[in-house]
């Protein structure tokens, strides 16, 4: 990405409605490697296929309400499996790591206001 693209992702996440946001973070990963890292500050989100670092920061900002320092994401692609003896394939997962700023932590156990 050139530097005018990221300032241009930056200022699309910085006016993104509330809607919006969750459409960006579509769930909390809990897992056990997801609850290990959340023990050091740093948080597993599925979310949306087209998602960007900037949007993604924004929305956890936003929706948390803590300070994000870094954002790590990956793509998981679907594993072909069979449906009914036909073959097929599931479909691919976004996922990002968030790390938190020292001393915050968000409860995964509460739901959203």
């Amino acid at each position: 990405m050139s530097v005018n693209q990221v300032q241009v992702a930056r200022r699309r996440a910085a006016t993104m409605s509330r809607e919006a946001m969750f459409e960006v973070i579509r769930s909390p990963v809990i897992t056990e490697k997801a609850t290990a890292l959340s023990e050091k500050g740093q948080f597993v989100f599925r979310v949306s296929i087209g998602a960007t670092k900037p949007e993604i920061k924004a929305s956890v900002e936003a929706l948390f309400g803590v300070t994000v320092t870094s954002v790590n994401t990956l793509v998981q692609k679907g594993k072909t499996k069979r449906f009914k003896g036909r073959p097929g394939v599931r479909s691919d997962v976004k996922k990002a790591y968030v790390q938190l700023a020292e001393g915050q932590s968000i409860d995964m156990s509460t739901g959203l206001s």
